[in-house]
């Protein structure tokens, strides 16, 4: 099978491989299973396969065979919850091979193509439509950052200490802090980056022209929803360009800034190290918002 250069991490583990080896029967599987014409997979994927297809009656879809990690166990139910309102529409679930049919956002220009700015209006006008109250299966935050906090310490160390001791210890002191305190639950992505947001003109006017792709969610407050956006490099990384955004989205939609800036630090430091990967970006974005005092 000819995968996406993204997803060449996968063969660096045992698990993986047996993913990757099952893909082909899989993909073969759903195919007959629901009918499908499938072309060759999207080449910018890093957490899944994920490849355009047809339904019988000449309907375009995405046919994504998830790799079998936690933070998108629940990538089905959530856009279940949300059935179409400012997500894509799921069309049908295997759990079995954690394969999903969804629709296919058309033409499917990512929200990082818009000028910044404008950008920013379209998240603030999409995230009030994802906060929906919800309880199970979704993961509660407080449960994820309670894991956050016990596996930092030991991934800062088997990294080669990669950042100061400083940020650690931030970032730990905010997370444990902000998990005891929230405020309403509502559903939450801990990946709605400026990429997983896409232009969706063919579909009805009442539930584009933005749609967002690829929830990894979790039930959390919303100060927590503005991370990745925060964070993300799509919009401009630089010290400016990272407190606009934050401040632009807690301003207009209401939130409290500094619980926004701390869920940033600490998630942003989290996802920082994989497994012998660092990411200097995330680091960096850290850094500025600690220092903005």
């Amino acid at each position: 099978m000819d995968l996406p250069e993204g997803l060449d991490w996968v063969r660096g583990s045992p698990a993986g491989r047996t993913w990757l080896a099952a893909l082909p029967t899989w993909l073969n599987e759903c195919a007959e299973r629901w009918s499908l014409r499938v072309g060759p997979p999207f080449r910018q994927a890093y957490a899944s396969l994920a490849l355009p297809a047809h339904l019988p009656d000449g309907t375009a879809a995405v046919l994504k065979l998830q790799y079998p990690d936690e933070e998108s166990r629940y990538e089905a139910d959530a856009l279940a919850h949300w059935d179409g309102d400012a997500a894509i529409r799921l069309l049908a679930h295997d759990p079995g091979r954690r394969a999903l049919l969804l629709e296919r956002c058309q033409p499917g220009t990512p929200l990082h193509d818009l000028p910044p700015d404008r950008a920013l209006d379209v998240v603030i006008g999409l995230l009030p439509r994802l906060w929906r109250p919800a309880g199970a299966p979704f993961t509660p935050l407080a449960q994820e950052a309670a894991g956050w906090i016990d596996r930092m310490p030991r991934a800062w160390e088997r990294a080669g200490r990669p950042y100061e001791r400083r940020l650690l210890d931030a970032a730990l002191d905010l997370l444990t802090g902000l998990a005891s305190s929230q405020g309403g639950q509502v559903l939450v992505n801990q990946d709605l980056h400026a990429g997983n947001i896409l232009a969706a003109d063919a579909l009805t006017a009442d539930r584009g022209p933005w749609l967002a792709i690829d929830p990894k969610p979790l039930t959390g407050e919303r100060e927590f929803s503005v991370v990745p956006i925060v964070r993300g490099p799509e919009l401009g990384h630089s010290p400016a360009a990272v407190r606009h955004r934050l401040h632009r989205l807690s301003t207009e939609l209401g939130l409290d800034p500094e619980r926004a800036r701390g869920w940033t630090i600490g998630h942003t430091l989290a996802w920082s190290l994989a497994d012998d990967t660092v990411f200097p970006e995330k680091i960096e974005v850290v850094r500025w918002l600690l220092d903005a005092d």
